[in-house]
Formats: C-alpha cells, structure tokens, sequence
C-alpha cells in the first residue's frame, strides 16, 4: 500500500532524555529536573515486551524514537511517509499533582520540539503539548506556541481528573480554536497520579487489562465533549481520538442518539443530533487496529460510521504494536485508503 499512495502518520513518538529539556527549564524547575528526573506518574502496569520496537533504538544508545537520522530511514524512507505528526509523550505529565509543574514541563518540551526536531525534515509536524490541572496556563501556552508553522495540533492526556467536556476545560478549546488547531487526545499513563482510575469498574490488575479498556476513556471523554456543548460552543474545533481504538464508534452513536431522542431537555444547547456532531467535528486514528477472525467485519463497522471521512493513518511508531502501512486496511477501496492514509489528515492539518 505504501508504494502506491502517499502517507501521513498522525502518531510519531519522538523521545528525549529529561536531561535534554534542561536547556529551557528556568529555575527552581531546572534544579528539580536535574536531580530527580521529571518524574512521570506512570500507570503502573507491567508489559513483558516493553513500549518500544528494540529495532527502533538508536546504534549509539538513548532511547527508541529519539534519533530523528533513525526516524527518517525507517519510517520516512520506509513507508513513503509524507509528513509525520510527532506526539511525543510528554502529555504524560498531566497525572502529575502540581500544575504550575505540568505547565513548566509542556512548555519547556514544546520549545525543545521546535528547536530540536521541526527543523529536521520537512516531513517533521508537532503536536505541542499542554496540561490539563490548570487550562487557563494551557490556554495561555497554546497562544505562546500555537502559531509556529510547524505546530499543527495540541495534544491532550486521556488521564484526567474529569471528563473533557466539562467547562473547566474549555479555555483550552477556545485557544485551540482561536489558533485554528485541533485537539488530540492520546493515552496517558491512565490510573497514575491524580487521574481517575483507568476503567469505569476500578483499577485492573494488568497491562493486558489496562490496555484493553483504554478505549472506556475515550468513551466518557467523546459522550462529555458532545453532551456538555463544546461543539456547539467552538464551532470550528476539531477532536482527533488518538489511539482509542475505532470498533467501539458505532455502537457508542446509536445509544447516544437514542438517548438523546428521550433526554435532549437535559442538553438544550445542542441542536443537532450527537452522532452529527461527531461525525463533522471527530476523527478517530487507525492504530491499534482492530483485528477481528473475519476481515470483513471490520469493513462492514467502517461502513457503519463513514469510516473513510473520519478516520486518520497512525503507526504509533516507535511502540511495540507499530502497524505498518503496508499491512493495514488492505481490503479497503482505494479511494478509501486514500483518503485514511493521506487526503484526511492534509486537509485537517493544511499540509
């Protein structure tokens, strides 16, 4: 597939050492990160084969996804990969308790992904990265870094302390729209530090568990931000559900719109039903695929929710469930995988 059409991949996670983000820390935060580390609270769950591909690890050493040379040859020059959206994993540091912290750290990583990386390849797009403990400070960084050429989106966390529809968060939005950027949201060490517990049920007890039910969050996060208005309030904000998974769409549209037939008095601001709004203002990513016995099955889902106009390619490279754009969707239409593998993602990020 890659051979015969372009590609944008829309999850690239690029690292760093903490020691690299020194250089635009001011103090006390720089002391801090120098003797502790910046002290991601992770989600705890043990993987036997690790997060990242070990072919992805630079000869010289560091960490897999932090070589851009090593980037560009296999992703780039592996997959005809046109433009790539580096999403780092920064976000990560909105489970963190303090949140003039959190902010320090987004803002010093989105200064280090301008300089250190948007220069490197023409191919090289940034998602910048806020915290979501104080949106007012998110919503000041997104003014700060929000017009750089190169920055073409704002990540957000899954790990919250509330669902993102709610009010709290909406000067966020609002930045996001005033900047014309969508909102990303993307896994993010669930369960750990201040966020909620990763499942409606409670904590599981492993990482098979855990990465299964990521796809809950996206649920409640999805059914809030069209319930509590926020697309009816930022008409022009568009969402992009990083890593959730796509199977759980359909299903999840047709209960809230049903609901909503009974229960719209409960949500007057809305005037559309909620499926509309998601389909003109959502975007799901493709990895990690679904992968049901019967290959059609997933052909018949994405028939069910317009699948070639919402969803978006992503590898999730360097992570050890990368799907190779050669291996994926191949029983789709061409004008359907061209559309997820390119056309959705240039006309959402005006590449």
């Amino acid at each position: 597939m890659a051979e015969d059409f372009k590609v944008i991949d829309v999850d690239v996670h690029n690292e760093q050492n903490d020691v690299d983000l020194l250089p635009y820390l001011a103090e006390p935060w720089r002391s801090r990160v120098a003797a502790t580390g910046i002290g991601y609270a992770g989600s705890g769950y043990y993987s036997p084969v690790g997060v990242m591909k070990k072919d992805a690890i630079p000869a010289s050493g560091g960490k897999a996804g932090s070589d851009p040379d090593l980037m560009i040859k296999q992703l780039l020059e592996g997959y005809n990969v046109e433009y790539c959206v580096l999403t780092g994993v920064v976000y990560n540091i909105s489970t963190t308790h303090d949140p003039d912290y959190a902010a320090v750290i987004c803002s010093a990583y989105n200064d280090f992904l301008i300089a250190e990386w948007l220069g490197k390849h023409k191919a090289f797009k940034g998602a910048m990265a806020v915290a979501t403990q104080d949106p007012c400070l998110a919503a000041k960084e997104i003014d700060r870094v929000g017009g750089h050429p190169d920055i073409v989106e704002v990540m957000l966390s899954s790990a919250a302390r509330a669902p993102l529809g709610q009010r709290q968060y909406h000067p966020i939005y609002e930045a996001a729209e005033r900047n014309g950027l969508p909102i990303a949201i993307h896994p993010g060490a669930e369960g750990g530090g201040s966020s909620t517990a990763p499942t409606a049920a409670g904590y599981p007890s492993r990482y098979i568990e855990w990465h299964t039910c990521l796809s809950q969050m996206f649920m409640a996060h999805l059914v809030s931000m069209v319930c509590e208005g926020v697309f009816e309030k930022f008409p022009r904000l568009k969402v992009v559900l990083t890593e959730g998974g796509i199977a759980w769409l359909p299903h999840l549209m047709w209960r809230l719109d049903k609901n909503y037939k009974a229960l719209r008095s409960t949500v007057p601001w809305l005037k559309k039903l909620p499926s509309q709004y998601i389909r003109e203002h959502c975007y799901l990513t493709t990895q990690p695929i679904e992968e049901p016995d019967n290959p059609q099955y997933l052909i018949d889902l994405f028939n069910m929710i317009d699948a070639e106009n919402m969803i978006l390619y992503s590898s999730d490279y360097p992570h050890w469930d990368f799907d190779s754009p050669s291996m994926i969707l191949r029983r789709l239409k061409p004008e359907a995988k061209r559309k997820i593998f390119y056309e959705n993602a240039k006309s959402l990020y005006n590449l």
